[in-house]
């Protein structure tokens, strides 16, 4: 299948500057395409989706080059934004950028071999360049009504816009004229709100080139959830692609807890599943829901992709620990990724009887004489096992490698009690 039939089976193409010329120069011969990120911070699920264009592309045989805006990161982008964006200091900017250099040759092997994508910094062409060659070789061939019209420019002209935001069109204009003639890149992809940048890069390489320069824009649609709130969001704010922002559990549960309206889409757009697969598993969401199985296969293989074999193993083992409460095999790294969101206490590491651990350690139970009728009835649970002696003491050795205790209460109330040494702060 040609790549731009498989994109649109997808859906994801939003616009493209020529489609007939862009599909015509695939058929002649392997493209260059780029698309570029700024190291304004880590990089969230959202940012993944060109980046997964990019590896289509490369599988369906063409050159991908993924940049990462050490220049544009410094100016910031106005796209999609209602007021000035707060300027990075350059050390701060240096940091994302190690951070998602690692991050995408951790994803996608950029910068690994020859073969593999490949990984540029604008920085490189950019920062020698003087103001006056600046602004006679490049700020020439840019007409400020035309800069004005640009969606991204003219959104912003009632609340202002400060010249630096003004100029960041030009400076990536000046990346895809430098990928073109550096790097055979024909194509830009983009997400929606970059199409006013994409298309200043194409009139900027046809003034200095030729009005027959073979180069194309594509955007890629806004991806909106079924119930029209943004995607990519939940009630703790963004989901990032790091297992220090997000653990490969809560991860793993986002994708799996998808709305059968949206799971199709999001097996297309990321997983590289194949079009028999995944009609299959829309038929599943059509005649089975209650299995989802689209909802499993999608948090596999984002899970996989993201953070390996070992993380999604782990993923899995705690799902299947909490939906079953049979708890105590987990390791304590699970315990702890698992349960971070569930209401936590700290005890100290000694032994207490039960009732006075519960009520005057850790204050699960409101009293002694609930914490005794809980216990008596079946409703305590302590590291995967039922407690109903009123006489058992806890013991610190017999925790999560000491270091945390697991309390169920009834049969869905859960909390993580951390043990710290006795006479340590709390």
């Amino acid at each position: 299948m040609n790549i731009i039939d498989e994109l649109e089976w997808r859906g994801a193409i939003n616009q493209q500057t020529d489609e007939a010329g862009l599909r015509e120069l695939i058929s002649e011969k392997e493209i260059g395409v780029y698309c570029g990120i700024d190291p304004t911070g880590g990089m969230h699920i959202g940012h993944l989706i060109p980046f997964m264009i990019l590896k289509r592309f490369q599988l369906a045989g063409h050159k991908p080059v993924i940049l990462i805006g050490g220049a544009t990161g410094s100016i910031g982008d106005p796209s999609g934004k209602s007021e000035e964006r707060v300027l990075q200091s350059t050390e701060q900017v240096q940091a994302n950028i190690e951070k998602l250099t690692v991050q995408m040759q951790k994803l996608f092997d950029a910068g690994k071999d020859e073969k593999s994508i490949r990984l540029v910094n604008n920085l490189e062409w950019t920062e020698n360049l003087t103001l006056l060659d600046f602004l006679r070789n490049v700020g020439k061939s840019f007409n400020v009504n035309t800069m004005l019209s640009k969606d991204i420019v003219a959104s912003r002209l009632e609340t202002g816009i400060s010249f630096t935001e003004f100029t960041y069109q030009i400076l990536q204009s000046m990346d895809f004229l430098h990928l073109y003639r550096n790097e055979d890149v024909q194509l830009q992809i983009g997400g929606a709100d970059q199409w006013g940048n994409i298309t200043a890069g194409l009139e900027f390489i046809r003034k200095q080139e030729s009005a027959e320069a073979k180069a194309f824009g594509l955007t890629i649609p806004l991806l909106l959830k079924a119930d029209g709130t943004k995607f990519g969001k939940t009630a703790g704010g963004a989901v990032w692609l790091d297992p220090e922002e997000t653990t490969p559990y809560e991860f793993y549960q986002f994708w799996l807890n998808q709305d059968d309206r949206d799971v199709v889409r999001y097996l297309k757009y990321f997983t590289f599943l194949s079009q028999d697969d995944i009609n299959d598993l829309a038929e599943q969401v059509e005649t089975e829901p209650h299995k989802r199985a689209a909802q499993k296969t999608l948090a596999r293989e984002m899970t996989l992709f993201v953070h390996g074999e070992e993380a999604l193993a782990d993923a899995e083992k705690i799902t299947a620990a909490l939906f079953s409460g049979e708890v105590k095999d987990l390791t304590a790294k699970q315990i702890e990724e698992g349960f971070k969101n569930m209401p936590t206490f700290e005890a100290p590491k000694e032994k207490r009887n039960i009732v006075e651990w519960l009520v005057d350690v850790v204050g699960i139970e409101p009293s002694r004489r609930q914490a005794r009728e809980d216990i008596k009835n079946g409703a305590i649970s302590i590291n995967g096992e039922k407690e109903t002696d009123v006489e058992a003491i806890i013991k610190p050795e017999n925790s999560f490698e000491e270091r945390f205790i697991l309390v169920r209460k009834g049969k869905k109330k859960y909390f993580l009690v951390k043990l710290i040494e006795s006479g340590e702060k709390r």
